[in-house]
Parts: C-alpha cells; sequence; structure tokens
C-alpha cells in the first residue's frame, strides 16, 4: 500500500471549502494530462461514480471512484468523503476530511494508492509523487476562485 496523508488549513468556511474540494471537475482541470468525467447533474452522492481519465493517445488509462460515504459539513460538524478506486490499473481509496476551526477550515486528504503492478517496489515513489501531486491540486482548490454555478 502507497498511504499518504496531506493537510491543509484555510480561511474558507468549511461548507466552502468543501464544496472547491469534492468539485471533481475542477481536480481534473488540476492534474497534468487529466480530465473527470462526472455524470450529468453535477449530484455526488453515495453511489456515484466518476472517472478519472488520465493519459494520451493510447497510453491511457480510467480511474473509476465510486463515493461510499458522503457527509458534507454542518453546523459544526465536520464533512468527510470516502472513494473507492474500482479500476483495473488504479485500486485503493481516498478519503477527504473538512473540520470545523475558529479562523475556518482545516482539511485532511489521505489516499491509498495500489497499482496493478505487483510488489510494493514502487510505493516510496506513489507515496512522494502523491503528496507532491494532490498537494499542489489541494492547495488550487482552495486558493482558487470558485466557478460560477453551472
Amino acid at each position: 500500500m502507497a498511504v499518504f496523508r496531506i493537510e491543509r488549513f484555510t480561511s474558507l468556511p468549511p461548507a466552502d471549502a468543501w464544496r472547491r474540494v469534492t468539485d471533481w471537475d475542477r481536480h481534473g482541470a488540476m492534474v497534468p494530462l487529466t480530465s473527470v468525467l462526472v455524470p450529468p447533474g453535477g449530484r455526488t452522492e453515495v453511489g456515484t461514480v466518476f472517472v478519472a481519465r488520465t493519459g494520451m493517445g493510447p497510453l491511457t488509462f480510467d480511474d473509476p471512484m465510486e463515493v461510499v460515504r458522503w457527509t458534507p459539513p454542518e453546523a459544526g460538524r465536520a464533512g468527510f468523503c470516502r472513494l473507492e478506486k474500482r479500476g483495473r490499473t488504479v485500486r485503493g481509496w481516498a478519503s477527504i476530511e473538512v473540520l470545523p476551526t475558529r479562523a475556518g477550515s482545516h482539511v485532511v486528504w489521505v489516499e491509498d494508492i495500489r497499482l496493478f503492478l505487483p510488489g510494493r517496489w514502487m510505493d516510496p515513489l506513489l507515496v512522494a509523487a502523491g503528496r507532491r501531486m494532490f498537494g499542489r491540486v489541494l492547495d488550487a482548490l482552495l486558493e482558487a476562485p470558485e466557478r460560477a454555478p453551472r
């Protein structure tokens, strides 16, 4: 298992931080060579499946993810989302937690990435790359202005 954890603090209220870090379309816009295909309507709930498609031309793979837990933040209560990665190439899970703080929000992203390759020899590389890439994604999601609603 290649597990990594990223934490960020933001002045955004929990509802705003949650909306930004669970905007799956924006994730795709911030990960190189990746697009995210979300179901029509844009509503996320338990059972929602979306696909991150990464690569170029014939060197492309899909990373389907299913929302298995979805609890948006409310009145002083933390928000929590858990995704299960259901692909042939990438397996594992990810969780996103948004906790209220006096100054805004504390966002915690934990991910377990497993590739189709046997063995754990790539785990240190996956952890380093995951922390770097998803740390940048999280920073951009929390700092960038929100898009106008669709």
